[in-house]
């Protein structure tokens, strides 16, 4: 049985500590947070160790890295530069009622929850955030270090570009690109093509404005998170 650290103990770490439980193929360390008030305590029944750098000193571990928010949608990546591991390093975390098909492929670092799908030909980045209920359909592509948030449905060929974001139940028309480091509000109806680095919201979604700092700044940085991708049959849960 391999063993597994979760970097994070918000929401989004919490929901893939329960992930990991239900498929039960891997021992739960616990998780690692930059939250001193957090150190030694528990969340949900797991440890609190530390940390985030204590992942160097866990160097049989297997990890994920869990933070991130509407609010800072950037922190995953800022953490997979700070801690600069190597790809096979990274877990990829796939709840046991997840659909991925045959031809789909989920890059390391990758977490897949509770009853989302990818149907024929996904091609998902590292570092990505499914939510429950997502549904991916034929050759869309989710770049590094997106999100896609509980309910979100994309159309056949959809391209996230790096960092994007898109909320809770929104729908995004086939054929359309978000751009890297946007933020799509939740319910909303994208119809055409969003550019990098701004906020659309709405029905059918509009600009409202310039994405926040974090995410801006990460236009600007050249670094990226890992590229190799792993092939994922349906039903397997962590790797």
């Amino acid at each position: 049985m391999s063993a597994l650290l979760i970097i994070g103990a918000g929401g989004f770490a919490r929901e893939t500590a329960q992930a990991v439980r239900d498929a039960g193929d891997v021992e739960l360390l616990g998780h690692l947070d930059d939250n001193a008030a957090l150190h030694g305590t528990e969340v949900d029944g797991v440890p609190v160790l530390g940390g985030c750098d204590l992942v160097h000193g866990l160097r049989d571990a297997r990890v994920v890295i869990c933070v991130g928010n509407p609010g800072d949608y950037a922190a995953r990546a800022r953490l997979v530069r700070r801690l600069g591991l190597p790809a096979d390093r990274y877990a990829t975390v796939i709840h046991p009622t997840a659909a991925v098909s045959a031809t789909s492929r989920v890059g390391p670092g990758s977490v897949l929850l509770a009853h989302c799908v990818l149907t024929a030909a996904v091609r998902l980045g590292a570092h990505v955030a499914v939510m429950p209920q997502v549904v991916l359909t034929h050759d869309d592509v989710v770049e590094d270090c997106a999100t896609l948030a509980s309910g979100a449905r994309l159309g056949g060929g959809v391209r996230l570009q790096r960092g994007a974001y898109v909320g809770s139940g929104a729908l995004v028309r086939e054929g359309t690109t978000v751009g890297a480091w946007s933020l799509i509000g939740m319910g909303s109806t994208v119809l055409g093509d969003v550019p990098p680095g701004e906020v659309w919201a709405g029905s059918p979604a509009r600009r409202l404005r310039a994405a926040a700092a974090p995410a801006l700044d990460e236009l600007g940085t050249r670094t990226t998170a890992t590229r190799t991708t792993a092939t994922r049959p349906m039903g397997g849960p962590v790797t």
